[in-house]
């Protein structure tokens, strides 16, 4: 198996890791809060991130992965954001109808194309930008509902749209530039995003629940569900990096909304959600916009690909004429060529 199908390979299994932990972790959640009442998403979080860090460090001590440490500032500031990103989120939740904070997370793609077109020079071209026009088209349709807006909630929706955005560029971006694995990043990350939350998490969500998370009431169902949700989480986090490490933001994203489109799909089936003609026709409409997404992304990086090859050729053929010129000899040689030829000697002289 080549080095490409490999990746490819690997990039399905990221993707398939991340719909189906994702998906669980919803419908593990939605049981959680909805039916035992327990509705402290930020607390819940940070004891996420905390399960996966003791996690990742079982994995290290197992010598499962190689811990590399690199930037400590560049770290912590690249995990409290992705903290303060989450928070601002479930404050997004808090102070906007359903239906807008639906707005904010379909904002995030639109975004993040114009940081990554702005400040990275990326360029997406119009097939892809239709398919994911054609994509947000669906999801709107299946998910927004009402748009109540005011002037706080939309201050914070559009934080939260920012800081989700420059997170999720940081966490391709710092794994390129620093080639570190996706593991390798969470591992480090995590403390930070675990302790942002647990500071924030009690006082943001008695601040939207007027409860307390101290003061909850902890059957052991309440606990069974807590504990399935972490261990849940640790596939949801790592997948998380890893899909954007191998993919983009923008992918990342793509699937997110699919998941969407899923977790409303396994609420009719399993819950008995109220469903309509009209989140069956936006699910729909999302599901092609995914499709020609694909479809165009794979298409565009095997023209990559193949062009990368072709300048390939080209530079090991440039580097193997001149070798060729010198070893035919004078016969060959001409006047402008002369001076060149004991360059050329005294290199493969040096390499005998």
């Amino acid at each position: 198996m080549g080095e490409g199908e490999r990746f490819q390979l690997g990039t399905v299994g990221a993707l398939s890791l991340s719909v189906v932990s994702s998906v669980s972790i919803v419908i593990c959640n939605k049981a959680l809060i909805s039916s035992l009442g327990f509705t402290f998403a930020t607390t819940l979080t940070s004891w996420h991130l905390l399960v996966t860090f003791c996690s990742l460090h079982v994995a290290l001590w197992m010598k499962l992965f190689e811990h590399k440490p690199f930037d400590a500032r560049l770290v912590m500031g690249f995990g409290v954001l992705n903290g303060i990103s989450i928070g601002l989120l479930n404050l997004s939740l808090g102070f906007n109808s359903v239906g807008f904070y639906q707005m904010t997370k379909l904002a995030i793609i639109p975004c993040t194309v114009l940081l990554e077109t702005l400040f990275f020079k990326k360029n997406f071209s119009r097939s892809i930008q239709l398919s994911l026009v054609i994509l947000l088209l669906g999801v709107g349709i299946a998910t927004v509902t009402d748009l109540q807006l005011n002037m706080l909630g939309s201050i914070l929706s559009l934080l939260a749209v920012v800081t989700t955005c420059i997170a999720q560029i940081m966490t391709n971006t710092i794994q390129k530039k620093f080639k570190v694995s996706s593991t390798q990043l969470l591992y480090q990350s995590c403390p930070y995003q675990a302790l942002t939350l647990f500071i924030i998490g009690p006082f943001l969500d008695g601040f939207l629940t007027n409860q307390n998370v101290f003061a909850f009431k902890y059957t052991a169902q309440v606990l069974i569900f807590i504990v399935l949700s972490c261990l849940i989480s640790v596939s949801v986090n790592f997948s998380t990096f890893l899909v954007i490490g191998k993919t983009s933001p923008v992918t990342y994203q793509v699937l997110g909304h699919l998941k969407t489109c899923l977790v409303l799909t396994f609420g009719y089936v399993l819950l008995n959600d109220p469903f309509s003609w009209r989140n069956i026709f936006g699910i729909l409409v999302a599901l092609v916009g995914m499709i020609l997404y694909s479809y165009f992304c794979t298409i565009e990086s095997q023209q990559k690909a193949s062009e990368a090859s072709a300048q390939l050729s080209q530079v090991k053929e440039s580097e193997s004429d001149p070798l060729l010129n010198v070893e035919s000899g004078p016969a060959v040689a001409t006047d402008d060529a002369a001076p060149k030829a004991p360059v050329w000697s005294s290199n493969k002289d040096l390499h005998a």
